[in-house]
């Protein structure tokens, strides 16, 4: 029989945690339920659903915390985060159905660790810092450095998701998301990518590309950000394309081929700096 139980407080949890870190941690459920017909029963579950301490959104002058027990519909209807920081609101449409985007939470995303979840390549882009707990501290961890190979992260045995930090960007800087599924909603990533792009004095200064459904785990491309930097917008496009057919080496699966995936990745990270001239 699987054991179950509900802290009241994040101290609660976060010691339930330590006793028990084999047990199954439950968000909203929306991953967690889908393949739960396709794996042994848990030996016990964490049930951190609308836990105080885990929710809520607060944003600042320089900063957005958001916390992991936040819902894609509370992020998608934030008017901080729409004003922004756009393309986290874009990606939290992607998110299922209205259901699903009223359960499933941010750290349930970040912490199930899909390469083909819709707001990790957002979250790399954006530069977001993580805030992990457990009973022995909490510590503050680079998403980009999160997401270690499939579905695996740093997060400790006893460690819970608490919170994700958005710094705000410049005036100079362009956010953007594409995505590239087999229909226009409801669909998993073939490709999916975002960008932070800043642009003065008609160059580029700097840029984050971030893409998703390309390898194990979301990633920052190196490659595109180094070689687009100081360019203008159009000959930025055609660098970054260039750039990025060596950088990654996507795979054949059941939703695509290798070939498709590296075409429209590199158009899709072209177009990222060609918009920025419309």
């Amino acid at each position: 029989m699987t054991e179950y139980v509900r802290p009241r407080t994040l101290d609660e949890a976060l010691d339930q945690r330590a006793q028990h870190p084999e047990w199954m941690v439950l968000a909203g459920g929306t991953d967690l339920m889908v393949n739960a017909n396709h794996r042994p029963a848990p030996v016990g579950i964490i049930d951190l659903w609308r836990l105080p301490g885990l929710g809520g959104i607060t944003a600042s002058a320089d900063r957005v915390v958001i916390g992991a027990g936040a819902t894609w519909l509370e992020v998608e209807s934030d008017r901080a985060i729409i004003e922004r920081w756009n393309p986290l609101v874009l990606a939290a449409r992607e998110i299922g159905a209205l259901q699903i985007q009223a359960r499933g939470t941010l750290g349930g995303n970040v912490g199930n660790s899909s390469p083909v979840g819709d707001s990790l390549p957002v979250l790399l882009a954006l530069d977001a810092e993580l805030e992990l707990a457990s009973v022995r501290g909490r510590r503050r961890v680079p998403y980009r450095e999160f997401c270690t190979g499939y579905r695996k992260t740093v997060l400790a045995p006893d460690e819970l998701i608490v919170s994700a930090t958005l710094p705000a960007a410049n005036a100079n800087t362009k956010l953007t998301l594409r995505k590239v599924g087999t229909r226009r909603a409801q669909s998993i990533s073939k490709v999916m990518g975002a960008a932070a792009i800043e642009v003065d004095g008609g160059v580029v200064r700097s840029a984050r590309v971030a893409l998703g459904a390309v390898a194990d785990r979301p990633i920052r491309i190196a490659a595109v950000e180094d070689a687009v930097r100081g360019l203008t917008p159009a000959k930025a496009a055609e660098a970054a394309r260039a750039a990025l057919r060596s950088a990654i080496k996507p795979i054949d699966d059941v939703r695509s081929t290798a070939t498709y995936r590296l075409d429209v990745a590199e158009n899709l990270v072209a177009r990222f700096f060609s918009g920025i001239l419309s």
